[in-house]
């Protein structure tokens, strides 16, 4: 089991801020994401995105800022759980808690934050017959682990910029990929674009444009993937996993069950620390609601630091908090 003084579930922008700010008052932080990497929206959706509302910066990349929140943060050691979703959260005679996420991974927390952004994110499947048999054989929506298809025969279907990245990244690992998307163009960047592009003219992988997913073959685990294209024609293609990449959806998941107070989706705070009803829980980021609620990057930050000290309070109520400002003696002093 992990044991930490705060949870921090979801690592996008808010939950990295969040770490720092604990930080300084030495409070430990593991994060969980259902994303297989940190940066929430940034990093999955659009990651080349500049951004002009961050203090200090009149334009930053998406995934800039997200290099730069690691960076700030890495001098506090947190800990990840990524590409797992927590399912169950219990609360303690003690008043902490154990989140169980659905790998079984256990995690003990004094504190939970819930920085999820929009909530929880969620793969937009392909309507497809026997769609959740093949799920976890042959079948899966992100590459945690790029080394599980080393040698083997992979189809990517999709036309954004985690399907372009994935295509161009297996090219070197897998025996054969395969990328297939139902338009002509791509959404994706143009570089990624002109280089799957180059790949498939070099024969190095097969690009498939203008088809469709149609029907899944198998006896137990995925073997193929029958497309059609755009004159109705079947393709055959022989395969050891699918991977569809077709964006991600966004919602509240498990934690719509935690007694918390909800209002369309978001859930309620006090403004005061960004506390939930529930003694222990605070939320922090787009996934809460209150009066004159901004979503900005800017305001979860903000968020985040009153958070941090109530948060404190709650780990160590018999401690008096001595809070110096960074400028003080630097981030080391703390």
């Amino acid at each position: 089991m992990i044991n930490t003084d705060i949870c921090i579930i979801g690592a996008g922008p808010v939950g990295l801020f969040a770490v720092f700010e604990a930080g300084l008052l030495k409070m430990r932080c593991h994060l969980v994401d259902a994303l297989p990497q940190v940066g929430g929206q940034l990093s999955e959706i659009y990651p080349q995105k500049p951004i002009y509302d961050i203090p200090g910066y009149p334009e930053v990349k998406a995934q800039e800022l997200v290099d730069n929140l690691m960076k700030q943060i890495a001098p506090f050691k947190p800990t990840f759980s990524l590409g797992e979703r927590i399912d169950f959260l219990e609360k303690q005679k003690d008043g902490s808690f154990v989140l169980t996420t659905n790998d079984k991974t256990q995690i003990h927390a004094k504190v939970v934050v819930i920085a999820g952004g929009l909530g929880c994110f969620e793969p937009r499947k392909p309507v497809l017959e026997n769609l959740e048999h093949f799920e976890g054989k042959g079948i899966t929506y992100m590459v945690k682990d790029p080394e599980t298809f080393r040698d083997k025969k992979v189809i990517l279907a999709g036309g954004g910029d985690s399907a372009l990245d994935w295509t161009i990244y297996l090219s070197n690992l897998a025996q054969r990929v395969t990328l297939v998307h139902r338009n002509e163009t791509f959404r994706g960047a143009p570089d990624s674009a002109a280089k799957v592009f180059d790949l498939a003219n070099q024969g190095k992988i097969d690009l498939i444009l203008s088809a469709n997913l149609k029907k899944l073959g198998g006896n137990g685990r995925l073997n193929s993937v029958i497309l059609e294209n755009k004159t109705k024609e079947e393709i055959i293609i022989d395969a050891d996993y699918l991977i569809p990449l077709f964006g991600l959806s966004p919602k509240l998941g498990p934690i719509a069950n935690w007694g918390l107070n909800i209002d369309k989706n978001a859930i309620e705070v006090d403004t005061t620390d960004y506390s939930t009803n529930v003694k222990g829980i605070y939320a922090i980021g787009d996934i809460n609601t209150y009066e004159n609620k901004l979503k900005l990057i800017l305001c979860g930050f903000h968020e985040a630091a009153l958070m941090a000290h109530s948060a404190f309070k709650y780990v160590y109520p018999d401690q008096k908090l001595s809070f110096k400002y960074t400028t003080v003696n630097g981030v080391n002093a703390f």
